[in-house]
């Protein structure tokens, strides 16, 4: 199976390599939208930047499939006299990788370039040789005398600020960089959008491809927007983590693996019918899944649609991801491929007619 062709890839490495952190995420949406306008009906796009197109407008049933568009980053919090500057977590952002990052400083002027800084190993004596990186000792260096000079590039407290690390391949089977969380899940739907388009698919209903923003910050955009189209059904796409890399405990984590499809995740939210009826799509296709369990909630947009307007039957459809919330995220190139293709054929079983309830 090939659904990635040239174009959609050139689409995702001009996605991925753009900044698009939590609050500020409208040159990521921009870059979205010029790709799937041609496949859609029509867009529209809510007061805080969450995106959506919609195929086949105006029938009273109404389906959503979502990625959110944010990646997690850090803002500015505190500029020294001397110049450096102090952060605080845009989203859940690990401050044990920031030594020695570069990053960009989002500015009104546009983005300076800066480094988060670190002692020399040979300048740290007896505990401090093992000096671990902290909220309160990772700072960023961007060659400025004094705070004043800093304030003149334009960076100012609240400034965002992400890490510039570009999408690679890894031994032509892994995307490799960071933010793949979760604009894998936008650019999952975008393709799905190409694909319905491409196949000449007539929906018996209202598909909406929404791009949300704010995830990373509790669910924001999703909650939101769910508000707004008011869906009969809802299929998230995010990611999830591959248990099998070192560190990690596959009997407290379930066990997860990249390569292997899919995940389908099973908790609360998840709603049982249309769980099932993903299910046997996807052994009708062949196409191979995983299973994780998670207890109250899925962490993830799923939440924030199941539990909106009275509930409505949402599900969660992951690709399994190493090294999540950092620069080398890495998902499987099959892996990415299946989860389009599992969306597209479940959008082809939904039948308006059928009754979705519980029992």
């Amino acid at each position: 199976m090939k659904i990635i062709n040239k174009k959609s890839e050139e689409f995702l490495y001009q996605y991925l390599n753009n900044p698009s952190p939590t609050g500020y995420e409208a040159a990521g949406q921009k870059i979205w939208l010029d790709y799937i306008k041609s496949y859609i009906n029509d867009w529209s796009l809510d007061n805080y930047g969450t995106l959506y197109g919609i195929v086949n407008p105006g029938k009273s049933f109404r389906v959503v499939i979502e990625g959110h568009s944010d990646e997690i980053s850090w803002m500015v919090n505190y500029i020294t006299d001397d110049g450096f500057i102090y952060v605080i977590r845009n989203g859940g952002i690990d401050q044990s990788i920031a030594p020695s990052k570069r990053v960009q400083i989002h500015t009104p002027n546009g983005i300076v370039n800066g480094v988060f800084g670190w002692p020399a190993i040979h300048t740290r004596k007896g505990n401090d040789t093992n000096l671990l990186a902290t909220l309160e000792n990772i700072f960023i260096d961007v060659g400025a005398k004094d705070r004043e000079e800093v304030e003149k590039m334009g960076i100012h407290v609240g400034c965002c600020i992400t890490y510039e690390d570009g999408l690679m391949k890894l031994n032509d089977r892994f995307y490799v960089g960071r933010a793949l969380d979760n604009r894998l899940g936008g650019f999952c739907i975008a393709e799905v959008a190409r694909l319905l388009h491409k196949n000449k698919i007539k929906l018996p209903y209202s598909l909406y491809i929404v791009n949300a923003v704010q995830e990373e910050v509790g669910l924001r955009g999703a909650e939101m927007i769910a508000q707004t189209i008011k869906p009969n059904l809802a299929i998230v796409t995010d990611v999830t983590h591959d248990t099998h890399t070192p560190m990690l405990k596959t009997k407290e984590q379930g066990s997860i693996k990249c390569g292997l499809g899919p995940v389908l995740c099973y908790a609360p939210p998840v709603h049982n019918i249309l769980q099932s009826m993903v299910v046997k799509t996807a052994e009708k296709n062949k196409i191979p899944i995983q299973r994780n369990a998670s207890s109250r909630t899925t962490g993830t947009d799923t939440d924030a649609f199941a539990y909106s307007n009275g509930g409505v039957p949402s599900v969660l459809i992951s690709v399994p991801l190493r090294y999540m919330h950092t620069t080398v995220e890495s998902a499987h190139i099959e892996d990415i491929e299946h989860v389009i293709k599992l969306i597209y054929e479940v959008l082809l079983a939904i039948d308006p007619k059928k009754s979705y309830k519980y029992f």
